[in-house]
């Protein structure tokens, strides 16, 4: 299932219910399809605030592959952010010690077993991949 989000915060609601409906439509259960919502929400609210340039639309695919759960955004003729530069928080600081940004990668990372970037030709892709055993309804 495709379909582009404008790129704006206010399409967070979109997101969500495009994300309701592919779990209700495979028997993903709530603990899965609240991991889905996290995954999208965080990502597609990166590309906007953080992607330089940028067409009107941002793609967001999902699919379900061989009991895998696969998340795909695409961001189009955005600059190119070295995403494997970013030091992951240190979540055992309190947070008045905490430096500001990445707890939400972090976040979708430790909710899924791969998180990959792509960048080629001012496309940036960020895949998201989750295995489904024992999470079907």
């Amino acid at each position: 299932m495709d379909k582009n989000f404008k790129r704006d915060i206010r399409s967070l609601d979109g997101v969500f219910e495009f994300v309701e409906r592919f779990a209700d439509t495979h028997g993903i259960d709530e603990a899965t399809s609240f991991s889905m919502k996290l995954a999208a929400e965080e990502l597609f609210t990166n590309f906007v605030r953080h992607n330089t340039g940028g067409r009107e639309h941002i793609l967001i695919s999902l699919d379900v592959q061989d009991d895998r759960l696969i998340i795909r955004l695409k961001d189009f003729d955005v600059d190119a952010i070295d995403f494997e530069q970013e030091t992951p928080p240190d979540v055992h600081l309190p947070l008045g010690e905490r430096h500001v940004g990445g707890l939400g990668i972090h976040l979708v990372k430790s909710m899924f077993d791969s998180l990959t970037y792509d960048y080629t030709n001012r496309i940036l892709c960020v895949t998201a991949v989750k295995n489904l055993e024992d999470t079907h309804v």
